[in-house]
């Protein structure tokens, strides 16, 4: 009997990768298992959020390149409806989500072609090159092997003259197993570590040695895929900014904000050009008389940001620098509470709860964990939580409660309050953050 258990005990080795999920799902008292299976959502929903427990100094400005395998490898139909029209469409959702929070960084596609590396786009802050540059790339013909090392040394060519203030960054696709190297890579690996240059890599097949030895010497992230959600989730991870390095330097960035121009006061703006799409044959510059003009050297521009033409000033606006701003200063993490823990919404409501932001009523069947800011005391719902901390980074009871710094986590020193004692709490978070507040406190 017992050499019985102990047979029952092992599994084999390709068992042990397999994480038994039917395992996790149990009956509630009434026989169901919604309550089961909403656990199991919530802690999908989270697990990203949860990573982020560091406050790092990040780098607002990035440079990034992202290489893109273009071999044979790209046709297998493993991701629907193949690996290429897969990664295509994820990039496009990556580019527009890249730009929104990353809006005075700079972007660019290298392509790796039976043994050659082209660069399809190159660095630049204007999403819509690299859309139209992804929709191109659908038809391509995949063929032959990738070259791993052609790729690094075109993107380390142009990576290498980017100022020491900005993070650089390269974003490898391989969906190869192999690669056709002309020498020996080693000594590009070396040069990219030399030159702080921090390389990711997203496999769509398998593992690859070479590959991870090159994110472990750079300080990037390797990750192999296990279906396209899996692979959105990789992709998506790099959004956030990785850690400034210790060598990073800080200096001063001239930087222009652009204004609407009016020659002639009284009447409209004279028709006239912009610089942007002068020199595009494929989208000619039209005659408009709305655009950004730069206020050193007047040249006008369609969009921001953008890097001025004739003089070379980087043009943006306030709400770039803000959505860039909120990376170095992100909210704290919430308190993960039983659902018991929140109070009644209303003394007359008995057990209604509610969340403080999208006032949804809270059920103890689906919701069964709550989040609690640690500053202004109010419980969230779990989509609530996320959409504060990746999209409005901005706690919104912080924000609207009277009598409650709203930016009150950006001055101490990364420790979210524990809330135990209301007198520890007081005396930092419970200041009026407005004059009108001020005289309702009589202060």
């Amino acid at each position: 009997m017992a050499d019985d258990e102990q047979d029952d005990q092992k599994e084999y080795r390709w068992e042990t990768g397999y994480e038994k999920t039917w395992e996790a799902i149990k009956e509630d008292d009434d026989g169901l298992l919604d309550g089961a299976i909403a656990e199991l959502i919530q802690k999908a929903k989270r697990k990203r959020q949860a990573e982020k427990t560091k406050q790092n100094r990040l780098g607002m400005m990035r440079h990034m390149f992202i290489v893109l395998d273009c071999s044979e490898a790209m046709s297998v139909p493993d991701l629907k409806p193949t690996r290429l029209l897969c990664t295509l469409k994820l990039l496009e959702i990556f580019i527009e989500e890249f730009f929104d929070q990353n809006p005075i960084s700079q972007l660019g596609i290298i392509a790796l072609k039976a043994k050659r590396a082209e660069k399809i786009t190159e660095l630049t802050g204007t999403s819509r090159v690299h859309l139209k540059a992804l929709a191109g790339m659908a038809n391509v013909s995949l063929t032959s092997e990738p070259s791993l090392q052609n790729g690094l040394d075109l993107a380390l060519k142009t990576l290498k003259v980017v100022p020491s203030h900005a993070s650089r960054e390269i974003v490898i696709i391989m969906g190869s197993l192999t690669t056709c190297d002309p020498v020996d890579i080693n000594l590009t690996i070396d040069e990219l570590k030399k030159e702080r240059i921090r390389c990711s890599v997203i496999s769509l097949s398998a593992e690859i040695h070479i590959c991870r030895y090159l994110t472990q010497q750079t300080m990037g992230t390797f990750g192999a895929v296990l279906d396209d959600s899996h692979y959105r989730d990789q992709l998506l991870s790099q959004v956030d900014p990785p850690p400034a390095a210790k060598t990073q330097d800080n200096s001063l960035i001239r930087m222009g904000f652009p204004h609407s121009k009016n020659e002639v006061e009284g009447k409209d703006e004279p028709l006239s050009m912009c610089m942007c799409h002068i020199e595009n044959l494929e989208e000619p510059s039209g005659l408009s008389t709305t655009g950004h003009h730069c206020p050193q050297c007047n040249s006008k521009y369609c969009e921001l940001p953008v890097e001025c033409q004739c003089c070379g000033l980087t043009l943006v606006s306030a709400p770039h620098l803000a959505r860039s701003y909120h990376h170095l200063f992100p909210v704290p993490n919430f308190e993960e509470l039983p659902f018991e823990s929140v109070p009644p919404a209303a003394p007359d409501c008995g057990s209604l709860r509610k969340c403080y932001a999208c006032i949804k009523v809270l059920n103890g069947l689906t919701d069964k964990s709550v989040f609690k800011c640690g500053y202004c005391n109010q419980f969230f719902c779990i989509d609530c939580d996320i959409f504060i901390h990746e999209t409005l980074h901005a706690c919104v009871g912080c924000n609207t409660i009277p009598g409650v710094a709203g930016l009150v986590y950006q001055k101490q020193s990364g420790k979210t309050p524990s809330g135990d004692t209301q007198q520890q709490q007081q005396p930092k978070t419970m200041l009026p953050s407005t004059s009108k507040q001020r005289v309702e406190y009589n202060m």
